[in-house]
């Protein structure tokens, strides 16, 4: 972690405060090169004492030939490896790579250098290859231990492997005091707010976090301070700076009598004694349940300790609980939300965003999906986002909320571009009962009694899972609210950000899936004014939301590409960027 803060203090704020951590490329090929050290027994002979045992040590017997250790000079050479030192002084401990340790005849230490792999190469210095300073501090660390612990260290070594060089580091006072004085920042910046990220640094490229820390972007977002208005992009945009996507889906299982198993490193489903499918669970983000299925322990404690969440839903759709490991580790961010929760003034403030965000989404979903978009309905829609962001209170925006909604879904049918003879399945699925169409005449819940309302309400369901699961990632509380108020087992914060993506996410789902054909009325079933989606529907539905939560779009503010799942966890983090001060207002999401 010192190594971490001499690099990048932000980053070592992440790693070592927050306890966040992503691999990537660089980060797995480093651990690749640490395979064999850390498999060493640890033992290291202490400074001056003769044991025989240890000298034949596994440890000791590392061939010549390992570009690693320098050929033995005489047989008093051994080398320990994974050895493990502390420092009650200064209240560091380190785990080292390699100690060459030199013997005299009785097998006590006379003196020791410690060697460290790094993937990398050296740097470029006037007098040829030099240490990085991040390696430097790391090398230094394991000497000072060295010394603290009785052992004469008068040199290191680093070995970089990318271009088979060592480059040595002699011990100096003054390389003492630097790492000390390192030491003393580094538990300062731990006690204290978040570094600012890096400007325009070339260590951010290859930085495995740079998806959460998001330096650029919170630089540009902390010189904007009005965002009524879709912001112009950035004249010299953010650096792309994101990991690749993840090839990961999300397990919907939605039949009932389904079980849930773990063999080795993969999830079996069972219906029975049938196994309908197994999946890799690398390949797996979270694992949703709707209704009847059952899950066993051991592949809960599996996805646990993957971070893997596990969502459950009633069979209708109804998200009521969540099952995850121990990844929310940072509590300063959570502190900060609480804090400001209980401010009426900031609660209003981040409200009127959000509301305003939906109600401009809501338009520019008219204009663009309408056969003939109302311009009475478009005018009263962009009158009301603006009165959004002036109301006096919760209440009042509440009010405006709800009105701007009616408007809206006034002129919803409007985008359902079906006509009845080109779909089949129109007749009554309940005896006496009316012809199930897609027409849509206004909202209606608990239960939904059309088609459309059916999927708008599991299409919710599934947005308020996928935001929750958002804001837990991002160290948030999904259940602390600005705008939607605590209400027992209501994630608040998760649907106060989902505000903005209802139209975008939910609602065109559901329009994808009518106006191309996936969904047919055949795939609902009605229960007296009750209708839901059936087994199959569901399953399409699912795919219909998933493709949508995929679809890349260009992020309006930062000018890159950027899928749907991301835009909201990005979302999430503004806003914990405005919650800690980093930029000075929340940017609604607003489509163009």
């Amino acid at each position: 972690m010192l190594n971490e803060f001499v690099y990048c203090p932000r980053l070592f704020y992440y790693e070592h405060v927050e306890g966040v951590f992503r691999h990537n490329a660089d980060t797995v090929r480093g651990a690749a090169v640490h395979a064999r050290v850390d498999k060493g027994n640890g033992a290291l002979p202490a400074a001056g004492k003769g044991d025989e045992s240890l000298i034949a040590s596994p440890d000791d017997q590392s061939p010549a030939e390992d570009p690693l250790v320098s050929p033995p000079p005489d047989t008093n050479t051994i080398h320990s490896r994974s050895v493990s030192l502390g420092s009650e002084k200064h209240g560091v401990t380190a785990k080292m790579d390699l100690v060459e340790a030199e013997q005299d005849g009785t097998g006590g230490v006379v003196s020791v250098c410690p060697v460290d792999y790094k993937a990398g190469a050296p740097r470029e210095g006037e007098d040829g290859n030099e240490l990085w300073p991040a390696d430097r501090m790391q090398l230094g660390l394991q000497m000072l231990l060295l010394r603290e612990n009785g052992y004469l260290c008068e040199r290191g070594i680093i070995y970089y492997r990318s271009t088979k060089q060592r480059v040595s580091l002699e011990w100096t006072p003054d390389l003492e005091a630097w790492i000390v004085k390192q030491i003393a920042a580094a538990r300062s910046t731990m006690c204290g707010p978040i570094p600012p990220p890096l400007e325009g640094s070339p260590k951010c490229v290859r930085c495995s976090l740079n998806s959460v820390c998001l330096p650029d972007e919170t630089r540009l977002l902390g010189r904007v301070t009005e965002f009524a208005e879709p912001p112009a992009p950035s004249p010299v945009p953010p650096r792309r700076l994101m990991t690749p996507r993840d090839d990961s889906r999300v397990l919907y299982l939605n039949t009932p009598g389904t079980r849930v198993g773990r063999k080795d490193e993969r999830l079996v489903i069972k219906d029975g004694d049938k196994q309908l499918d197994d999946v890799r669970i690398g390949d797996v983000t979270h694992v949703a349940l709707f209704g009847n299925i059952q899950i066993s322990t051991q592949a809960i404690q599996v996805l646990c300790e993957r971070e893997v969440p596990v969502t459950y839903f009633s069979m209708g759709g109804w998200f009521y609980g969540i099952t995850r490991g121990h990844e929310l580790k940072n509590v300063f961010t959570r502190m900060e939300q609480f804090k400001f929760a209980r401010d009426p003034a900031i609660c209003l403030a981040l409200a009127r965003r959000m509301v305003f965000g939906k109600i401009r989404n809501h338009r520019t979903m008219l204009m663009r999906l309408h056969l003939e978009p109302p311009a009475p309905v478009v005018a009263k829609l962009r009158t009301m986002a603006d009165s959004a962001l002036e109301a006096g209170s919760i209440e009042e925006l509440l009010g405006t909320e709800g009105a701007a909604a009616s408007f809206y879904f006034s002129a919803f049918d409007g985008m359902l571009k079906v006509e009845e003879d080109e779909i089949p399945g129109l007749a009554p699925v309940v005896d006496d009962a009316p012809p199930l169409r897609f027409q849509f005449s206004g909202r209606n819940r608990r239960p939904p009694t059309d088609p459309v309302n059916a999927m708008l309400s599991l299409a919710y369901s599934l947005l308020a899972k996928d935001c929750t699961l958002a804001a837990m990632a991002v160290g948030l509380d999904p259940y602390v609210g600005f705008y939607h108020q605590p209400r027992f087992g209501r994630p608040a914060l998760a649907l106060d950000v989902m505000e903005e993506f209802r139209p975008l996410i939910a609602e065109s789902a559901v329009l994808t899936a009518i106006n191309n054909r996936m969904i047919l009325p055949k795939h609902f079933v009605q229960a007296g004014s009750a209708v839901n989606l059936n087994a199959a529907g569901r399953k399409l539905f699912f795919n219909a939301y998933e493709q949508r939560m995929a679809s890349l779009i260009t992020h309006p503010i930062f000018d890159y590409k950027v899928s749907y799942r991301r835009v909201i966890e990005l979302q999430f983090r503004l806003l914990a960027r405005f919650l800690t001060g980093e930029i000075p207002e929340y940017p609604p999401f607003l489509t163009r």
